[in-house]
């Protein structure tokens, strides 16, 4: 079999123009069902009820995923085979629950045959679906509209587009109400304490500043070269200054600052630290998470980080170069 290489990927990129254009043409076609949907879903969380979704075919691990990405932002759903769902599986379903039927055609015999039983259950109805004028959308409380003129199949069969628009506009009702609910990477994070992603959301700053003899600390009465050599031991760039009689923090003396004082004259090195160190550092709390640091070592574009407790006294640094090693998103 003879292939070209470049017909063959302007094939991919036809695939890929084919779905760009349904994803583009949902987003155009959002209106103030999406409102209305955001809100039932909001109802149905403060009611203490959970989301569910149903789909055959391919639109079964859309669901799949859907629930998954509810859950996984603290919204309680899951996945209900419709197949499945009348041989007992319908017990997932309470009162008050809110279910997804995502289909295309609207048409699904699998799942209008669901409409009675559910009805009966007294849960409420959203189509997801590229039919407004389907019995799926008739049946329904709610419905949710996508746009897919064609398949990426050459045949223009296989669902492709379609499952596409189905999952971004999912994807939407839950992002959406991730910040409608007002959840944060706190909250994140305790739903993912396993893995990578969770170890470096969980991460504080008192997890990961260097203390004891990797800690250059000294009252700000101490001479340059106290200081130079309180580095040098610590093997790192900067010194945390403290008031000799409260012990909170001062300031820090580090490589530029040594720099600087170096021009000032022959005996620098015996003057006071004091004299030469930067005011007002950059403070975090040992409870401060980790991506905080991070952001405040890409935005003040500092090499350390002084870390204090609650009365301002310094307990650790956080070294610039600690923080690849630890993979913080």
């Amino acid at each position: 079999m003879n292939l070209n290489a470049d017909a063959l990927l302007n094939k991919a990129r036809n695939c890929f123009d084919l779905e760009i254009a349904a994803i583009q043409a949902t987003k155009d076609s959002l209106n103030h069902s999406f409102v209305e949907v955001i809100e039932a879903i909001h109802d149905t969380i403060l009611a203490k009820k959970k989301l569910i979704l149903t789909g055959v075919g391919k639109n079964a691990p859309v669901c799949q995923k859907l629930a998954g990405t509810f859950c996984s932002t603290g919204v309680p759903a899951c996945f209900l085979d419709p197949n499945q769902a009348l041989h007992g599986d319908l017990g997932v379903c309470a009162e008050g629950d809110l279910v997804f039927i995502i289909s295309n055609s609207g048409q699904s015999e699998e799942i209008l045959s669901l409409f009675p039983i559910l009805k009966r259950l007294g849960v409420k109805t959203v189509a997801i679906t590229a039919e407004a004028e389907s019995d799926l959308a008739a049946n329904s409380d709610l419905i949710l509209t996508y746009r897919a003129e064609k398949e990426a199949c050459p045949l223009n069969l296989a669902p492709t587009a379609s499952t596409t628009a189905a999952l971004a506009l999912g994807d939407a009702l839950a992002m959406v109400y991730i910040e409608v609910r007002g959840f944060d990477r706190d909250d994140f994070a305790r739903l993912h304490p396993s893995g990578s992603l969770g170890k470096s959301l969980l991460l504080r700053a008192g997890e990961i500043m260097r203390t004891g003899v990797k800690f250059a600390c000294l009252p700000s009465t101490a001479t340059v070269h106290e200081g130079i050599l309180a580095t040098s031991q610590a093997k790192c760039g900067t010194i945390a200054l403290t008031n000799p009689e409260t012990g909170t923090l001062e300031g820090v003396f580090s490589d530029g600052d040594l720099r600087r004082c170096s021009l000032s004259g022959q005996e620098f090195l015996y003057r006071p630290v004091e004299e030469f160190m930067s005011r007002d550092p950059k403070t975090v709390f040992t409870d401060a998470l980790a991506v905080e640091v991070l952001k405040i070592f890409e935005k003040s574009k500092i090499n350390d980080l002084i870390v204090i407790d609650q009365d301002g006294k310094p307990v650790g640094l956080v070294d610039g170069q600690d923080l690849p090693k630890l993979k913080i998103v």
